[in-house]
């Protein structure tokens, strides 16, 4: 393994029958990052999680999680790992308290009990009431605090912030910030892309089974399409704006106010602007939700894994 990373994947494949989960898989995440992994349903995104930690065997490929093969070593892995799961199973007639110290035990009793009281005020959880008689959102915070309670080095998440309200999803957003903090390293699902755009140091897409992306969260939204809409004092013949490299003509309002689509900086515009009389600038920068979408405007009626 290289020093540095955390989880290494090279050539992953899983087929269910015949449909095509993953189709050569390769991805390096490092050590204290967060790390956001987008991707509809059916993409492949379980799939994925469950090779890492061994819960399923993949039909090729090469894993390495903290230097160690999960399949030579599934325990160890999972010891040195926090998984919350899309669809957690805890048993209905234990109290929240006693399903996390059954996972605990379970994890050989490495779980502090003054961090997990911690975790659990702060997440507005009740720990004596039967798992039962918890809300959806309840039961996500028993999820939450179990994969973070021993304080592992990799956190594997799997829309996390699930059936919470929204103050309650920035909290859970906080606790991954503070676990990166104290060196832990991040490995998130999520459907919400303003969290992920808000948290995540890097992210991968990926499409059909395949990673068809990965960057830097912030880098990946400013080399994406932007609309930038100018008004000008004054009539002006926009031509030496349309004939700008990654400059389309979207829009033009009587010579006095064109809309514009950029791809890439900004930079060729705004120089070309500075010689032109403008009254205002105004520009829309796209989210992270709309560069996922730009990956998935064609799929129609796919294979559908989890």
């Amino acid at each position: 393994m290289v020093e540095g990373i955390a989880l290494e994947i090279q050539g992953l494949t899983k087929s269910y029958g015949r449909v095509r989960a993953l189709r050569g898989i390769d991805l390096e995440v490092r050590r204290g990052e967060i790390f956001g992994f987008l991707g509809p349903n059916g993409a492949g995104k379980t799939t994925t999680i469950r090779c890492i930690l061994d819960l399923i065997r993949p039909d090729g490929g090469a894993i390495r999680v903290l230097g160690i093969d999960p399949q030579a070593a599934p325990v160890a892995v999972r010891g040195r790992a926090g998984y919350l799961p899309g669809e957690l199973q805890m048993e209905d007639n234990m109290t929240a308290e006693r399903q996390l110290r059954y996972l605990d035990d379970l994890r050989g009793r490495a779980a502090d009990w003054d961090h997990v009281r911690r975790l659990a005020e702060r997440l507005e959880l009740d720990l004596k009431r039967p798992i039962k008689n918890l809300s959806k959102g309840n039961k996500q915070k028993v999820g939450v605090v179990q994969a973070l309670m021993h304080r592992p080095e990799l956190l594997l998440m799997d829309e996390p912030t699930a059936g919470l309200d929204p103050l309650m999803q920035q909290e859970v957003l906080d606790m991954l910030r503070e676990a990166k903090a104290g060196g832990a390293t991040v490995f998130f699902c999520s459907h919400i892309m303003s969290e992920v755009e808000e948290v995540a140091d890097r992210v991968a897409i990926i499409r059909l089974g395949r990673i068809v992306e990965v960057a830097e969260t912030q880098s990946l939204i400013a080399r994406a399409l932007r609309r930038a809409t100018v008004r000008f004092k004054e009539p002006v013949d926009s031509s030496a704006l349309v004939d700008l490299p990654g400059v389309q003509l979207l829009s033009q309002d009587d010579s006095t106010s064109v809309t514009l689509q950029v791809e890439g900086d900004m930079d060729a515009l705004i120089k070309t602007l500075a010689g032109l009389p403008v009254r205002d600038l105004e520009t829309v920068r796209p989210s992270l939700e709309e560069v996922f979408l730009a990956y998935y405007k064609d799929d129609r009626n796919h294979e559908e894994v989890r």
